[in-house]
């Protein structure tokens, strides 16, 4: 019988090989709305983005790099991780990695990177996305987390965008060269119950290439299902206030494979998504692939797989719940 750890390599090759499947074609320029084929420059690793593209209770790992700061403290584990996205009809590619060390001292740390190249045949965007995070858990039950962020994005083309806070830039200039930050906290008063809340891109530098949100989740969690509901107010995009909603639901299925389904609702954009994800989870290895469709707004599809690799967990185990 094949061990578990030699099937981790053909596993990852499998979800490798599914998401080169859908990867964009470059022989037409985007027709999408710029914001979104931005995606509001949100890096979502698949765990994230089955549960709609949030997970401000649930998180750790990279959903804490580069989501709720704080989730880094709530757990004790030193993960390596990496990522990558493909929006098909935006014709966008994301490729990301990232590292969580909450074991080696009581502040933890994270850092993460991420490359964005969209609709190469059209706008000609690319986009560099750094995030260096640190947590402080006060408590077993309370932690704080900050996050600075610089973003640089150029555009070479002048795609069908429209007038947006989104779509404009000169070409062969960087449109966006910025710092950031994030703050964020996470309480779980109990083993099963958890809530997180967020702020993004706190310095308000005005523009939708780095919009200004708030955020936060509720969770509840067991040995075999997690449940989470989000809902965030963006404040820049589309140079009004707008909400998104987004929940799901995962079952751990014989102690290794987790299947996830979510909802997503943006009130901008006027759009209703469907998120499914499954993986693989062990004690040293884990890998994630979802997908998310818009089945009302946007004629819009995105597939997200995730990598990582468990140096060490003392702080974790393998249930979705909010030991997780």
């Amino acid at each position: 019988m094949r061990s578990v750890h030699t099937a981790h390599p053909i596993a990852a090759l499998l979800a490798l090989h599914v998401l080169l499947a859908v990867r964009p074609a470059h022989a037409e320029p985007s027709s999408l709305p710029a914001e979104v084929g931005y995606n509001y420059g949100q890096i979502e690793d698949a765990r994230a983005a089955a549960f709609g593209g949030e997970l401000a209770a649930l998180g750790n790992g990279l959903s804490g790099v580069f989501g709720n700061p704080a989730a880094i403290g709530a757990s004790q584990v030193y993960h390596v991780g990496a990522l990558a996205a493909i929006w098909p009809e935006a014709a966008r590619q994301t490729y990301g990695a990232g590292a969580v060390d909450s074991i080696t001292t009581r502040l933890a740390a994270g850092v993460g990177f991420a490359w964005t190249d969209q609709d190469p045949s059209g706008v000609k965007r690319r986009s560099s996305d750094l995030r260096l995070v640190l947590a402080y858990p006060f408590s077993d039950k309370i932690s704080f987390g900050v996050a600075a962020r610089y973003l640089k994005l150029t555009q070479q083309g002048l795609g069908p965008l429209g007038q947006s806070y989104a779509s404009g830039g000169l070409a062969g200039q960087p449109i966006v060269s910025t710092w950031t930050f994030d703050a964020g906290f996470s309480l779980r008063p109990t083993k099963n119950f958890g809530l997180g809340a967020y702020g993004k891109n706190l310095s308000n530098p005005g523009t939708g290439f780095q919009p200004t949100m708030v955020g936060g989740g509720l969770g509840l969690g067991t040995q075999d299902i997690a449940v989470e509901l989000n809902a965030v107010a963006d404040f820049t995009t589309w140079q009004r206030t707008t909400a998104r909603v987004t929940g799901g639901v995962e079952y751990l299925a014989g102690d290794h494979v987790p299947l996830r389904v979510g909802y997503r609702w943006d009130q901008g954009m006027d759009g209703h998504a469907l998120n499914a994800g499954i993986g693989y989870i062990d004690p040293q290895f884990s890998i994630d692939l979802s997908a998310r469709r818009y089945v009302v707004g946007p004629s819009a599809t995105a597939v997200m797989l995730t990598v990582q690799y468990f140096v060490e967990s003392s702080g974790i185990t393998r249930s979705p719940s909010l030991e997780y």
